[in-house]
């Protein structure tokens, strides 16, 4: 492997750590590595704290190839807890407001996910990393600021139901979709679809264009998967 004249390395991102986290601790145990100060790396798209899966990395001049990388479709894995809401849309701040979900069953589900399917409006969650004049929403949100964002347009290639737990309301979800797609935000607007509400409880990515989550690097191994492999000095 040659780092500075560019490798695409996909890791498997744990829980509760940033995309960037995770990028600075595998840029150096590269740089280490290699025996250099800073290994030029950067990720093609950004997956929240509390998801896991597929984040790719690219290194030297790999990294040019990032914005074509996060053209990619991707594919998630997601479990909605149906009658409640919270701020960002997921674990990452407490419930808010509740409902009533006595009326939501299998069928309406169905009928409700085919709204979502194609190119659809979504406003992105205002805990994002969007820019509002120059700022990014989630530290004015943080702050207490108030934060209006646009609807984007967005493509979601397929929607379907994994399983429903009707007795506890938890809702797993498969979704194919095209670059810029919050599933927090989808979250969000099935459950509003859906006459009441909902947030994510688990998220991973479990493919981005050819790039499997089974063909990651598991993180808390990327040191033994690194020292096991080939590395290309430039005296070679």
């Amino acid at each position: 492997m040659n780092f500075n004249a560019g490798e695409i390395i996909c890791i498997d991102k744990p829980y509760r750590m940033s995309s960037f986290g995770a990028l600075a601790h595998v840029r150096f145990l590269i740089s280490k590595r290699v025996g250099v100060k800073r290994v030029k790396t950067g990720h093609a798209g950004t997956l929240d704290p509390l998801a896991t899966g597929v984040l790719i990395l690219c290194t030297g001049k790999a990294t040019k190839r990032i914005e074509e990388l996060q053209n990619h479709t991707k594919e998630y894995t997601a479990t909605l807890q149906l009658g409640a809401t919270t701020p960002s849309y997921d674990m990452e701040h407490e419930v808010d407001m509740t409902y009533p979900t006595a009326h939501i069953t299998r069928e309406l589900i169905d009928e409700v996910l085919k709204r979502f399917q194609g190119d659809i409006e979504q406003v992105p969650p205002v805990f994002s990393a969007c820019m509002v004049d120059g700022h990014r929403a989630y530290k004015m949100a943080r702050k207490g600021e108030a934060v209006e964002l646009k609807p984007k347009r967005i493509r979601i290639d397929e929607i379907e139901v994994l399983g429903f737990d009707a007795e506890q309301m938890l809702l797993s979800i498969r979704v194919v979709c095209g670059k810029g797609t919050y599933i927090r935000a989808l979250a969000r607007d099935i459950g509003e679809a859906l006459g009441s509400g909902a947030y994510l409880t688990a998220l991973r990515r479990t493919r981005v264009g050819d790039y499997r989550v089974e063909d990651c690097v598991d993180f808390d191994h990327f040191k033994e998967w690194l020292d096991a492999q080939v590395i290309e000095t430039p005296e070679q």
